[in-house]
């Protein structure tokens, strides 16, 4: 029962708490005691295996007398067939069955467990009391085990079942994604989900009060990042509610948090919350602007898409049969592969789809250009002399070869 004890899913024993019935309040109250539940196992045990050893005795020696006449032989082929037996049929078969399914069998032998944790707990609290005496002679401390709490290995556990098991999607799938996202967003970089540069929307410091309102209207973005000389030399944003209070626009810029590629989402939303910003400039390791990246963005990585009146550009990312598809070139790999199971490689060289195209093909391709990597075919539809923006992706029959 240890076994199963230990290897159980405590959220998921929680949660059937929380639903009501006997079963679920009787585990609870043993996961929340788990010093005495563990002694009363082991007490449990050891007087189970003298039991077995005297019943054992009484059963074999009347049949291995009459082949053994010498008293150790005996002995020793009692002790041998007895260690067998509960080898196999106490502690192998029983373990490899219960990690199979721990949670199943506490919830079945729920009962049973509370009954014989209530006859046993008497002498399992002698042994711990008589254990503490001794180690209080022989100078040491005891230090009682801590009790049971729910980690996120609990949680991504729980998670891990929630998607393997058979059930209708719904909003169920959505809330596991969600807190899935939330368990991954520890290992998200800045670079994993910043702005690209060459897709940044920004002007200089020399732009004049129309010129910028007119950014402002053609994008429908509310900031617009701000520059001296080039994108590399950014000095902060401005808002769309700043053009209203006169033509020295650049007085009434907001500041910008500089953080390098590397830095991590958490620490990154951390940092913004306090400087009580909305936009990050992504540096490279030589200086220069990678990207920029927003509280939006952040949020999106673990609610998903959050969909604003000024997310005017969707991305296409259309099936027209099994094997083909039409794809905007900002679609993100890992996005792709889980809702239409591609299997596109992946690779902490890119994220998106023509981050893919231009790390095999080493150049931007122009419209109609076909790019072949490994069995999936990419028909450039659209592109610009600095980006993909539509590909038509089709999969290939793979060569038997």
């Amino acid at each position: 029962m240890e076994i199963a004890y230990l290897t159980s899913d405590k959220l998921r024993i929680e949660l059937d708490r929380n639903r009501g019935g006997i079963t679920g309040r009787i585990l609870t109250i043993l996961f929340r005691n788990p010093n005495n539940y563990i002694t009363t196992i082991l007490v449990g045990n050891n007087i189970v295996l003298v039991m077995y050893g005297l019943f054992m005795s009484q059963i074999l020696d009347p049949i291995l007398h009459r082949f053994i006449t010498s008293d150790g032989l005996l002995l020793l082929t009692n002790s041998i067939i007895s260690t067998l037996i509960i080898i196999i049929f106490g502690e192998y078969l029983p373990k490899s069955q219960f990690k199979k399914d721990p949670n199943g069998i506490m919830r079945h032998l729920a009962l049973p467990i509370v009954l014989s944790y209530v006859v046993l707990y008497p002498i399992s609290i002698l042994c711990t009391k008589l254990s503490q005496g001794i180690l209080f002679l022989m100078g040491k401390k005891n230090q009682a085990i801590p009790h049971a709490r729910l980690t996120t290995i609990d949680l991504d556990h729980y998670l891990s079942e929630s998607y393997s098991s058979d059930g209708p999607s719904g909003s169920l799938d959505t809330e596991v994604k969600i807190i899935q996202n939330a368990l991954d967003f520890s290992d998200v970089k800045a670079r994993d989900c910043m702005v690209p540069r060459n897709e940044i929307v920004a002007c200089s410091l020399e732009t004049s009060l129309e010129e910028l309102t007119n950014i402002f209207i053609s994008t429908g973005f509310s900031k617009v990042i701000v520059y001296k000389e080039s994108i590399d030399d950014v000095v902060g944003y401005i808002h769309c509610s700043e053009i209203f209070k006169g033509k020295n626009w650049q007085e009434r810029m907001q500041s910008a948090v500089y953080v390098p590629d590397s830095t991590y989402g958490h620490k990154l939303m951390k940092q913004l919350m306090q400087h009580k910003k909305s936009i990050a400039i992504v540096i490279d390791e030589m200086g220069g602007t990678s990207g920029i990246i927003t509280l939006e963005d952040l949020v999106e990585e673990i609610f998903g898409n959050i969909e604003d009146e000024h997310d005017r550009k969707k991305l296409i990312e259309r099936k027209i049969d099994d094997n083909t598809y039409i794809i905007s070139g900002r679609s993100e790999i890992d996005d792709l592969n889980e809702r239409f199971a591609l299997g596109l490689p992946e690779s902490d060289e890119y994220n998106t789809l023509a981050g893919l195209i231009l790390y095999y093909n080493r150049d931007i391709p122009n419209s109609k250009e076909v790019v072949v990597v490994d069995n999936f075919s990419f028909k450039i539809l659209r592109s610009s002399s600095t980006r993909i923006e539509l590909i038509k992706l089709t999969i290939l029959e793979k060569s038997n070869s």
